[in-house]
């Protein structure tokens, strides 16, 4: 894959455990941020730094705002950080874009594909939070 196999084992509380494995979006965010960890620290090694911060900052800002929205304050809240994960998935996607297109970059395919099913689900959850409740989602927009 990378060239670099990094095992890493850590104790999450049985009660978030739960909630990453129960929840697909989660466990697809946190399997990617994973993954864009170790591809970063191969970029560093390469001293490719500044592509190496962004790709960082927005790969695993995914599963941040996935995380975030699990707790939202309400269902316009939700679909707002559910959003905000998708543009930071289109913003992966550029990054991984620019350093599929160099041929001096390590291969992005696997992180390709696993960004593709990410935005699938996100794409998913998006149009069917709307979908139930469409003039809720409307109003919060005169709410707040």
């Amino acid at each position: 894959m990378l060239g670099i196999v990094r095992i890493i084992h850590f104790k999450l509380p049985v009660m978030q455990k739960a909630l990453i494995e129960n929840n697909p979006i989660l466990k697809l965010s946190i399997e990617f941020a994973r993954t864009i960890l170790d591809y970063c620290d191969v970029l560093q090694e390469m001293k490719k730094f500044t592509i190496s911060s962004q790709l960082l900052r927005s790969g695993t800002s995914i599963g941040a705002n996935c995380m975030e929205a699990q707790n939202a304050e309400s269902k316009a809240d939700f679909i707002h950080k559910m959003k905000i994960a998708a543009k930071e998935a289109d913003e992966t996607q550029y990054w991984l874009m620019l350093c599929g297109y160099n041929n001096n970059y390590p291969d992005v395919s696997i992180m390709e594909e696993k960004l593709t099913e990410i935005q699938k689900v996100l794409t998913k959850i998006l149009s069917s939070s709307k979908r139930k409740h469409p003039f809720s989602y409307l109003l919060s927009f005169f709410i707040f």
